[in-house]
Formats: C-alpha cells, structure tokens, sequence
C-alpha cells in the first residue's frame, strides 16, 4: 500500500498536474520564503476570461458519470447517484480493488454496466480521458482533489470534487482558469449548503427575514481523535498527515459554504481579508505518544508538531459584514457548524440543536418555529425533503446535493455553487496559515471572479426552473 502511494505521487508530479512537491501531503507553505509565495498568490491581480458563475452547460439528457476514489465518502457517493433518474454510471476507479468491487456489483443490480480502472496509481488518467463521460466525481484524499480536477476539465468534463477543492491559493487559481478556459463546470461538492435547516436559513434571508445581514458565524468543530489514528478509517492515515504538515484553519467550507451563499459572497459582495489564530495543540500530540506505548506502529508520529486544536479566523467583506470560522476536529467537544446570521431585523442559530431564530430578546417558541418553516420552507426542500430523507446521506443532504446537481445538468441550469465558491472557500486554509505564522496579521483574500462579483446573480433555490429529475426509490 505505502508504495503504491509512492509510485502514485510520483506518476502526479510527473505529469506537471499542479502538485508542488512529489509528496502531495507536504504541498503547504511552511517556510519564509513559501508563506512570501502564499501572499503574492493572495494578492496577484487578475482579468477574468470567461464568467462561469451564472454559466449554463449545454442540456445533457443522460448525464455519464465516472467515480475516482470509492473510500469513505465515495462508496456513498456511488450509491445516491445510483439512485437518480437520468444517470449512467459508466466508471469506477479506485486503488484497492475489492472498493470497486464491491461498488459495481451495486449499480449493477440497477442495469448500470461500468468499466473498473484499479491497480496502478496512474489509472484515474485513462478514466478521464474517456470521450464517453460527462461528469467526473473526484472523492479522493485532499492531495489528489486539484490535480484529478484540472485533468478532467482538460479533456472535457464537468467536476465534482469533494471539500476542500484545492489546499493552496496557487491550486484554486488553476482551478478558476481551467474552469474558463474549457467552459467546464468545477463544483466543490459541499454537501452543508443542502442541509435542510441551512436552505431555510438561506430562504429566509432572500426573503428579508433578517434584514442587512451583519454578521455571520460558522465553524467545522468535530471530535475526530479516534478517526485520524485509525488504522482503517482514512486511507493509509492521510489525514493524519495533513493535521501534522499544515497549520491553521484546514478544513473550513462546511460551515462556511451557507453562510457564504447567505450574505451573496461573489455574487454581490466579496471577502476582503482575514485574520486568523490558533491555539497550540495539547491533544494529538499526547495522544499519539500514548498510543506509540502501546504500538510501534504510532511512533513516527511522536514529536510531530501537530497543527493547533482551536483555529479562528475572521473575515471583512467588502460592504462591512464580518464573518467567524472556526476549526477543531481534536477537543472532546460536540459537534457543531455553529451556522449563526444576524441582521438588522432577526438572528438565526442552528447549533446546539434545535435550530432557532429570534426577532427580539428571546428565541422563538417551537410553536412559532413551526409556523416560520412552513411559511419559508424552500422549494427544493418542498419538492425532493421526504425523498431525500428516505435516501439518507447526513440526513438526506447529501442526496439533495447529488441530485439537485443532476437535475441542473439535465436542464441547462447554472449549478448552485460554482468554480470561484470551490476556490475562495477552500482558499482560507492556507490564508488562515500565512496569518497565523505572521502573528495574526490580515492577508487579502483574492478575488478569483475578476471584478464579476458585483453584478453575477445570487444562488436561486426558488426551483422556478427544473425539478424535472426523479429519484429511483
């Protein structure tokens, strides 16, 4: 396994995919002279060629899919689309054979008749280079996301691509200009924005519940200490790699993506800069030296210098508003996105749940919560809620995001989040990074849509177009 994981990095740097070193996992500023390259990248100026948000691929009846990467979110990815109208799943490509396996035999028990690719590092190359697909999803460690990305829009298909899309600035800048240059879409699958309580939130704001939005709060706080020194959860403990490698705010987009669309960022408004802090880590580190007592296999990981456990940053937009992220998958802490709004008129707060919303100084009742969902509960949560719910997928969101996707492939429809959402969301990682080796000084966020942020459309969830898709259950 390690040395296919070698044979794999080397054959990706070879062909000059994007990566910046030959071992992906270390493709992350550390020294002075990187963090100088993050903040010429942070700040490079830039014309945009073609406006892919708003875009509208042409109509695709069938939409072709091919998988690379069936690990953990994979399997589940294969297993939603196998379930929508209008999808043919043609390939399924993995490293370890019995995924594959076990993934084809699935869709074939649904009349699908996909092609495996297995064995070498490189083979993820002859799936995309297919002339019969049309869509790619990419579910693979993050190292791997811009690379497989950008080939795949190079010959000619649409992208899904799991969070984060890109792990620096110099990646989610190639992502942009290959998504103009060959008209394809990149969507960051970013699965929170489909949540049923984040879409009400959203439809609430269009609908001017809370006023100027002032300020928003998001977070990824989640206990993962079991799973990064799993032997078996993540693939060859990549994971585990990147938390002791990088530093800073490593995994923002789920509870930053919702409130992004909220305050209409890159579609109205813009990140200006941000700050960001975190603490030190007084967990993994510990954790790993106890876990090498008892098993040599844990030992090269003792004296590693583990990225903080609490990272915040914070962020200024352009028309004023603030926004909070914060990041800790290492506290014995439930979870929480936090996924707070606040205007001028109202505030809505998801977590600890129950979500609730206010328009004074107390929370409202269950009661007239009741009576604000019904009247705002969003169309594509009227339409697909129940159907999605059954599918399941972190309580159906995940199967409202796959097939929300279809549907606007099937009828020409712009997709909800775009190359430049994929690129500024997963771009605070390594601003956060530069900020907290400078002492928490402010870096400039770039602006990836050249200027079109003051004039591109807000995300419509009001499904006055589409909806036609159904879902095989």
């Amino acid at each position: 396994m390690e040395n296919n994981r070698r044979n794999f990095l080397k054959a990706a740097s070879a062909t000059g995919l994007g990566l910046m070193a030959a071992n992906p996992f270390s493709a992350y500023a550390q020294t002075p002279d990187e963090w100088a390259q993050v903040h010429q990248q942070a700040t490079r100026p830039r014309v945009q060629k073609f406006n892919m948000s708003g875009y509208a691929a042409p109509k695709l009846e069938t939409v072709r899919v091919g998988f690379i990467g069936i690990g953990n979110r994979g399997m589940g990815a294969v297993e939603r689309m196998n379930k929508i109208e209008g999808v043919e799943i043609k390939a399924l490509c993995d490293l370890r054979a019995e995924r594959v396996d076990k993934a084809k035999k699935l869709v074939e028990a649904s009349g699908h008749r996909p092609d495996t690719y297995i064995g070498t590092p490189e083979i993820w190359k002859k799936l995309a280079e297919r002339t019969d697909l049309d869509l790619i999803y990419i579910l693979t460690p993050w190292a791997f996301h811009t690379p497989m990305a950008v080939f795949s829009m190079e010959h000619g298909k649409h992208v899904c691509v799991e969070v984060p899309a890109a792990k620096t600035i110099e990646e989610a800048w190639k992502l942009v200009e290959t998504s103009e240059r060959t008209k394809k879409h990149c969507m960051m699958v970013e699965n929170c924005c489909y949540d049923f309580s984040e879409l009400l939130t959203l439809n609430l704001a269009r609908n001017g519940f809370f006023g100027e939005i002032v300020h928003g709060e998001a977070a990824y706080i989640h206990n993962l200490q079991d799973y990064v020194f799993s032997k078996n959860h993540f693939y060859q403990l990549w994971e585990l790699h990147e938390m002791y490698q990088r530093q800073g705010n490593l995994y923002p987009t789920h509870g930053l993506g919702p409130i992004c669309q909220v305050m209409n960022i890159n579609r109205g408004d813009k990140m200006e800069y941000l700050t960001s802090m975190s603490s030190n880590d007084f967990v993994l580190g510990n954790l790993a030296k106890e876990l090498a007592a008892k098993d040599d296999f844990y030992k090269p990981y003792v004296g590693k210098s583990f990225n903080g456990n609490m990272s915040t940053t914070t962020i200024k937009t352009n028309k004023g508003r603030t926004i909070m992220v914060q990041y800790d998958v290492s506290s014995p802490r439930p979870y929480s996105r936090i996924q707070l709004v606040s205007g001028t008129k109202a505030v809505g707060l998801k977590y600890p749940e129950p979500a609730r919303y206010s328009t004074g100084h107390e929370w409202m009742s269950a009661e007239e919560y009741k009576a604000l969902e019904q009247k705002y509960l969003p169309p594509i949560v009227k339409k697909m809620g129940e159907v999605a719910k059954n599918v399941g997928g972190h309580g159906g969101m995940d199967f409202l995001m796959d097939w929300r996707t279809v549907d606007c492939l099937r009828n020409g429809l712009p997709l909800d989040q775009d190359v430049y959402d994929a690129a500024l969301w997963s771009c605070i990682a390594p601003l956060s990074g530069w900020s907290v080796a400078n002492r928490s000084n402010s870096i400039d966020v770039p602006d990836f849509t050249g200027g079109s942020w003051k004039n591109n459309a807000p995300v419509d969830i009001s499904m006055t177009k589409g909806g036609t898709t159904k879902a095989k259950v």
